[in-house]
């Protein structure tokens, strides 16, 4: 009579044998590499120059919006998310690349970047005066800064993307449409990336000390 639960066991075990729990999809190759990366952030602005160079402003924008409708896409599909920056950037090309075809004028897409830092530092500016630094929200899991931190960190960028839209409105004004889409091709993203390496000793000097505890005789920065 004790024998039959045995029986049963052995029976589970063979079926668990035979059948293995499936396990969790792996996400070990769901980074992009680094050539992809640099594909899908600078693959429409490179496009955009390239178009521009041999069909001109008005072919070079609707390349841009369809190569920024696939960076996207791209991003969804190895990021499995889209961040928030490059999603309101893009819609803002579509929409101002749009009336610059419908309405053959190319002031709308050489607005665009203006439109886009303008924004950016308004949210900025909106989320500092409520007390809640948008930044924190975005870059909070990767960096660990103090409250004051945060504050004097967006307040730079703040400043960084007035100063953008600035330049922007400066360049597209009093220079040709093809220094202009250099410039935006080759410009802003080496000022933008220099801009935040710039930044390192702020988010050091302000860094949260779980460092300093965890080592012997650690204390907090001043």
């Amino acid at each position: 009579m004790k024998q039959q639960p045995k029986a049963k066991t052995a029976r589970i075990e063979t079926v668990a044998v035979d059948h293995p729990p499936k396990s969790a999809p792996s996400t070990a190759g769901s980074e992009p590499s680094v050539p992809m990366k640099l594909a899908i952030e600078l693959g429409p602005l490179l496009l955009f120059f390239g178009s521009n160079a041999l069909w001109g402003i008005y072919i070079a924008t609707a390349v841009f919006m369809v190569a920024t409708v696939v960076s996207l896409a791209a991003a969804w599909l190895f990021y499995h998310k889209v961040p928030i920056m490059p999603l309101v950037s893009g819609a803002i090309v579509l929409a101002f690349g749009g009336l610059t075809l419908y309405l053959r004028d190319e002031t709308f897409i050489k607005l665009k970047p203006t439109i886009v830092y303008t924004m950016f530092a308004l949210l900025l500016s909106a989320g500092l005066l409520l007390k809640k630094p948008l930044l924190e929200l975005l870059f909070g899991p990767v960096f660990k800064l103090t409250e004051e931190g945060w504050q004097k960190l967006t307040a730079r960028w703040i400043v960084f993307f007035i100063a953008m839209a600035v330049l922007n409105e400066i360049v597209w004004r009093h220079f040709s449409t093809d220094a202009w889409v250099s410039f935006k091709a080759f410009g802003f993203l080496p000022l933008t990336f220099l801009f935040a390496v710039a930044q390192m000793p702020l988010m050091q000097r302000y860094a949260l000390p779980e460092a300093e505890d965890a080592a012997p005789g650690g204390g907090e920065r001043s």
